[in-house]
């Protein structure tokens, strides 16, 4: 089968033929149809994770994934061979992953795809899907919350404003000029232009009580104090990126936390059916065939690519 892997962490990612893989017990296997590209999946080929990850080379990259089930491990009773299906199918372990004609998954970590979407639309869900939905269930994000969401118009931010505006939070959303209309049809109440001069100094003007959680999925340790000056008195402040300190949340009296995200098949379900009931818009900036993923991750890495990346299978 045709995939995109890497054959040492730091190594160039590059189209290779390699077997195809077999479903173990518990596990499936898909006939992939599109993958999504994530930043995780250029930092994983860089080694970025350390001894946290331990990779069978040659090492299929992706996580993020969408297609049809062709064949069961033992013991697999969620699916049956012809269900669409989307989820999570990254194995560093077993050298497994999303940019493949084929990949296996645990059983547990995909589910049915919406019936309304593309595949590709599907694939471009998973891990910032999951990530946006668990963020605001752990912020408590409700009616009448201001959240200031830092990042706003990435994978993640793009979910999280609609979710949380969804469940009738005024959503400050963080957008250049050009993409503040966007973020408006997303569901945001307001925009601000970190381009623009101090971010925290912005929203106080605006919002002098502050707000009621901070989101911020880009701001270093030093950036993310400074941000949390625009968060009330008892308010919750979340990193994305481990910039969260929590003695000086404390000092500030507020809540708050590094975020880890904890997939699962029930959230896949949820999105899935946030997808059906078109309640949730998935922004794919650009698709191109497997062969040039390694030129789209190049791209993600620079930060400049423009809503989310799907790779067509």
């Amino acid at each position: 089968m045709r995939a995109v892997a890497v054959n040492a962490f730091g190594a160039d990612p590059q189209l290779m033929e390699l077997p195809q893989p077999e479903p173990g017990p518990g596990e499936v296997l898909v006939r992939l149809a599109a993958a999504g590209l994530n930043p995780v999946d250029w930092k994983l080929a860089d080694g970025m994770f350390g001894e946290a990850v331990h990779a069978k080379f040659p090492l299929v990259l992706g996580a993020d994934g969408a297609g049809e089930v062709v064949a069961l491990g033992s013991g697999v009773r969620r699916f049956t061979v012809g269900d669409p299906v989307f989820g999570q199918f990254q194995r560093p372990d077993r050298g497994g992953g999303s940019y493949a004609e084929f990949a296996v998954a645990k059983e547990d970590a995909i589910a049915l795809a919406a019936r309304s979407v593309t595949y590709a639309t599907s694939a471009a869900v998973p891990t910032a899907g999951m990530t946006a939905y668990n963020l605001v269930e752990e912020t408590r994000i409700g009616d009448g919350r201001q959240v200031l969401i830092v990042g706003a118009t990435g994978g993640v931010g793009t979910f999280v404003t609609q979710i949380a505006a969804g469940r009738g939070a005024e959503v400050i959303a963080t957008a250049r000029p050009a993409k503040a209309e966007l973020m408006r049809t997303l569901g945001a109440a307001e925009t601000v232009d970190h381009t623009a001069g101090s971010l925290a100094d912005q929203v106080l003007a605006s919002h002098p009580d502050g707000v009621d959680v901070l989101i911020d999925m880009t701001s270093d340790a030093a950036g993310f104090v400074e941000l949390t000056r625009t968060v009330r008195d008892g308010g919750v402040a979340v990193s994305l990126i481990g910039s969260a300190d929590a003695d000086v949340l404390t000092e500030h009296n507020l809540r708050g936390f590094n975020f880890v995200n904890r997939p699962s098949p029930q959230l896949l379900e949820i999105l899935a059916g946030h997808l059906d009931a078109g309640r949730l818009t998935v922004l794919v900036g650009l698709e191109v065939p497997l062969e040039e993923a390694p030129g789209a991750l190049a791209a993600s890495r620079t930060g400049r690519a423009q809503g989310k990346t799907v790779l067509a299978i």
